[in-house]
């Protein structure tokens, strides 16, 4: 059997991986989605589609589990929700559940008769992209979060850099004669 999860993975962390190993304990085979493929280089979505691809291969590679999970896939959003299982099974392998704890996408997957299942989360508020964003932004220890390969990934690409960058305001402050500069 063949399941399906989707997610963000902006960054791929431990929860992720610990999910992905409990449902490989439940299907043959897992494809990976990756969702909102056409989002990066902003605060809740940082890295790109292909960075997460990288990414999350890295790390199925080094924990073994490559080979039962051949699918990585991106996803790019659809903002029409009576489309977005169409969409999803158009660019993925055939599946027979899909793995979200999503109560829209669990709604959408039903309706669409496929079974699904909610996977359980580890330590859900401990591993959180939001979490990890957060601490590489403030400058605090995240990697302790996130498997190694992806560390390695992530350092490679510059991400804590850009994510530095990108929070940064465009806003001009204007000085008078005199001020002392910010």
């Amino acid at each position: 059997m063949r399941g399906l999860l989707i997610g963000r993975y902006q960054p791929f962390h431990k929860g992720h991986l610990e999910v992905i190993k409990s449902i490989l304990g439940e299907v043959d085979e897992l494809i990976i989605g990756i969702g909102s493929a056409q989002t990066s280089h902003t605060l809740e979505n940082p890295f790109t589609a292909g960075e997460r691809m990288t990414m999350i291969s890295a790390v199925l590679k080094g924990n073994g589990l490559a080979d039962r999970c051949p699918y990585i896939i991106p996803i790019n959003d659809v903002w029409n929700n009576a489309l977005w299982v169409r969409h999803v099974r158009s660019l993925t392998p055939r599946f027979e559940v899909a793995y979200t704890g999503n109560p829209l996408a669990k709604r959408l997957f039903a309706e669409e008769g496929i079974p699904v299942r909610t996977p359980t989360m580890f330590y859900r508020f401990k591993y959180s992209g939001t979490e990890i964003r957060k601490r590489m932004l403030d400058g605090r220890q995240w990697e302790d979060l996130v498997p190694e390969e992806a560390v390695h990934v992530i350092y490679e690409i510059g991400g804590v850099e850009r994510i530095k960058d990108i929070s940064k305001s465009d806003r001009i402050t204007y000085l008078e004669p005199g001020d002392v500069s910010p």
